[in-house]
């Protein structure tokens, strides 16, 4: 073993405090409770931003494609060949026209914007990111003049299944009085929960028909949503599509119109991973003054040992060992704690806000009603692997000058 027993015994000797030396040990234990909270937290934050962005990414492509076909100008008219023939492309999964735009909801005099959506029947119940959260009512209704909600939405304007919605559509009738805006009541067959407040609170689904007449858009869609295998490698899917559509259209990938938002939570990220990584160095830092208080204290030791035989390696491997003990025994401690909090995170938000009486994760301001967590053990590892070697660095000059230290002048100034 590259430690022997003496040198184990030394080490842990020297960590184990005697009342003079009380204050020499405080130090090491606030370093390993620095390194070990500084680990945990860097494991936790780390896992909580991986889950968000997990989170968002994974809703935002299962409720829009993850490319999209915009006309030129204007809707898409004779959409179906184009869409057989995006179809055909090796990767697409499916091919979804679709007719978006923003309308007035209207429910007893009180009024909200939303995007009004629509998609045929047999689209929207293999969408599993809507159809399997379905809370109330059911898709076999999803038709004619029926549509699905959200399900903050049906809370804000106290709507059920069966209930009826107006909308007003931003595009009036011309009249002899002027442009009137054109309304028309639609019942509520299915109310929804994706988890994702923004499409909970504002998103309304319509059978693709009833979307054609009521903006006004006859046998001609506003897109063509495409979703492929892999929606990461979204780059290698973009050459055979322009292929197919030409110069007669135009191509946004889900990487394009989700560009700022995912780059500023990448930003985000590494900011947030360098900052918590200084808790770390600022721990370290206080191994290196308590090793070289502790080297200071045990001069007159350190000059007996070499008396008795002891090598300068075991004195330098003396007192690494006791340094990185500190290290080790912390990050291990953090690594603990920061996995079991991360496996836990919203049990344990759910316990503080029922003890502080406050909401701690507004679905409002983070867009999502759950608090995520992911654990990327790759990651984890190079956290602790980051741990130990700043605590391994920080007991090599302490180690090194124990080792330096001349017996003959320790003990004659002691």
């Amino acid at each position: 073993m590259i430690f022997g027993a003496f040198e184990r015994m030394v080490a842990m000797r020297y960590l184990r405090a005697r009342r003079q030396e009380g204050f020499i040990s405080v130090i090491a234990g606030f370093s390993l409770l620095g390194i070990g909270l500084g680990v945990a937290t860097l494991i936790i934050v780390m896992a909580v931003m991986n889950g968000f962005r997990s989170e968002l990414l994974g809703r935002v492509l299962g409720l829009n494609g993850h490319m999209n076909v915009y006309a030129l100008q204007g809707p898409l008219t004779d959409y179906g060949a184009m869409a057989d023939r995006l179809r055909g492309i090796p990767g697409v999964t499916s091919v979804t026209p679709t007719v978006e735009a923003q309308a007035l909801v209207t429910v007893r005099g009180v009024s909200s914007g939303s995007i009004v959506r629509g998609i045929s029947p047999e689209d929207f119940k293999v969408r599993p990111t809507v159809s399997n959260h379905i809370v109330r009512g059911t898709l076999d209704d999803f038709r004619d003049e029926r549509v699905a909600i959200g399900i903050r939405m049906a809370q804000r304007l106290g709507l059920r299944v069966g209930d009826e919605l107006t909308l007003i559509s931003p595009q009036g009738n011309p009249s002899a009085f002027g442009t009137v805006p054109r309304m028309r009541a639609y019942s509520i067959a299915a109310i929804f929960d994706v988890g994702m407040f923004e499409y909970d609170n504002n998103f309304i689904f319509m059978p693709l028909p009833a979307a054609q007449v009521f903006f006004r858009v006859p046998d001609a869609v506003t897109t063509l949503e495409l979703m492929v295998q892999q929606p990461r490698l979204i780059s290698q899917y973009r050459a055979p599509v322009q292929d197919v559509i030409g110069g007669r259209a135009r191509l946004v990938d889900w990487q394009q119109s989700n560009a700022s938002f995912f780059n500023a939570l990448s930003v985000e990220r590494n900011v947030m991973f360098l900052i918590l990584t200084l808790i770390i160095l600022v721990a370290a830092f206080n191994i290196i003054s308590s090793m070289i208080m502790l080297v200071k204290d045990k001069g007159r030791d350190i000059a007996i040992l070499r008396t008795m035989g002891a090598t300068r390696g075991m004195i330098l491997r003396i007192f690494f060992l006791a340094g990185a003990s500190i290290g080790v025994i912390g990050t291990v401690f953090g690594l603990v704690l920061g996995v079991a909090f991360a496996e836990n995170i919203e049990a344990i938000r759910q316990i503080l806000q029922n003890l502080t009486g406050t909401e701690l994760f507004s679905a409002e301001i983070y867009f999502l009603s759950q608090l995520p967590a992911e654990i990327d053990y790759g990651e984890v590892s190079r956290v602790v692997l980051m741990a130990l070697g700043l605590s391994f660095g920080a007991t090599i000059y302490p180690a090194w000058r124990a080792a330096k230290l001349d017996p003959v002048e320790a003990l004659r100034y002691e």
